[in-house]
């Protein structure tokens, strides 16, 4: 079976002459103006759009673009109001690309204008490990999407939205269960299970995200107070650059750390209504909310399927409450640590991080089937165990194979210990 991944292209447009950087200037401005006045007319159908935007000087792509998108951001988005930096949207008809080894950037960009023989050609700097997209782009190897022209203060930037067809992965008869847990302290924690003992655990420190998420609220709340919008989206750009690159380095660290076990199967918690359920106050809901763990989530499965590995989704309730050795509920004294409860049980202190990871990794049985969603009986096990774990109850072990804290890093702040306790985390 086949599967279709979508990528979006990135690449800067090389520094325009005085004349093409007028009518670019141009095409933006015809553009947002007619945005904004098909937005604030009320029109939420593509015949409403078309009424208001016919008389602008744009070409056919951007208008089309215009009708597809407005009744979106009405229906989809339900916005209630516009940012001032749109891009220019071009349906996938407008496009066209060219090629030369002969020039010092070799693929070059007709950007579409208004009227016959209006277009002009301009070159690009792709991004270098795009290369083999770019190829099949021209070459018409994968589909075109939507394209968009974005104007920053120092430059411009094309992106362009790819679908193409990849095989779906296959699940494996005797997999490897490679389970990922998303934090705040320890932004992922993985770990491989064989015959149900972890291995090899994998963790990448949070502690930069955080601290980005920390400073550009406080920045953004300094700036919006002197009214400084310029500034505003000046550096909200930039955090949001900084956080996008640790999600895509962290996405590509997951999936190659994945790789090295044989017959590999990504877990992944089910987080899906993850916000609609979070209650801990005013200060620690802005940090949940804005944790990025859909952002991380997609990626990482956007990565595994590109590199063949399945991924499974799994009920998150009690991941980092419960014993991955034998299903009792523990305790959690700080974020950090986690201790087991059961006194038959060989486990006594480990990396709280690896034991939910751990317990997600087990949540896959033999046949890379899910755990069922809900527990068997109550969502409140009276005998200490989680009933909805796929873990089993274990003997206890002659040799002792628990992390212990002091093989991992795992100094956290008084703050991150008002997270224990929340069955999805």
């Amino acid at each position: 079976m086949t599967a279709t991944a979508t990528k979006t292209l990135q690449a800067t447009l090389a520094p325009p002459t005085a004349h093409k950087e007028r009518r670019l200037q141009r095409t933006v401005a015809t553009y947002r103006r007619a945005l904004s006045e098909s937005f604030d007319s009320g029109a939420d159908t593509q015949t409403a759009v078309n009424d208001v935007v016919t008389p602008y000087t744009l070409t056919s792509y951007a208008k089309d673009a215009l009708k597809n998108y407005v009744p979106q951001l009405r229906r989809t988005y339900n916005a209630s109001e516009l940012e001032d930096d749109h891009p220019v949207r071009f349906t996938n008809r407008g496009w066209r690309l060219d090629h030369s080894d002969d020039r010092t950037h070799e693929f070059c960009w007709r950007v579409p204008q208004a009227g016959r023989g209006n277009a002009f050609w301009i070159p690009l700097r792709i991004n270098p490990a795009q290369r083999e997209l770019w190829d099949d782009l021209l070459n018409e190897d994968v589909t075109v999407g939507e394209f968009r022209l974005q104007e920053h203060r120092t430059n411009w930037v094309l992106h362009v939205t790819v679908e193409y067809t990849v095989a779906e992965p296959d699940e494996p008869d005797d997999p490897t269960p490679v389970g990922f847990d998303i934090g705040e302290s320890k932004l992922l924690t993985g770990c491989a299970c064989r015959d149900g003992t972890p291995t090899q655990p994998y963790i990448y420190d949070g502690g930069r995200a955080r601290h980005l998420r920390k400073e550009m609220f406080t920045t953004l709340c300094r700036l919006q107070a002197r009214d400084a919008e310029w500034r505003i989206d000046e550096r909200f750009n930039h955090y949001q650059n900084a956080l996008t690159d640790i999600v895509e380095k962290t996405s590509r660290e997951a999936v190659e750390y994945a790789r090295q076990f044989e017959n590999p199967v990504i877990v992944l918690e089910d987080l899906s209504y993850i916000r609609e359920h979070l209650d801990y106050g005013k200060w620690m809901n802005r940090r949940l909310h804005n944790w990025a763990f859909a952002r991380l989530t997609g990626r990482i499965e956007d990565k595994a399927l590109e590199a063949g590995i399945p991924v499974r989704f799994v009920n998150p309730a009690y991941t980092s409450q419960t014993c991955h050795a034998c299903g009792h509920i523990g305790s959690r004294r700080s974020q950090a640590e986690f201790r087991c409860t059961n006194p038959k049980c060989w486990v006594t202190e480990y990396q709280a991080d690896i034991n939910a990871a751990a317990n997600i990794a087990g949540r896959l049985n033999p046949w890379g089937e899910r755990c069922a969603l809900k527990p068997h009986t109550s969502d409140s096990p009276r005998d200490g165990s989680a009933c909805d774990s796929t873990t089993g109850h274990r003997e206890q072990s002659r040799q002792s194979r628990q992390t212990t804290l002091g093989d991992f890093s795992s100094e956290t702040s008084d703050d991150e210990a008002s997270l224990v306790g929340s069955p999805a985390l």
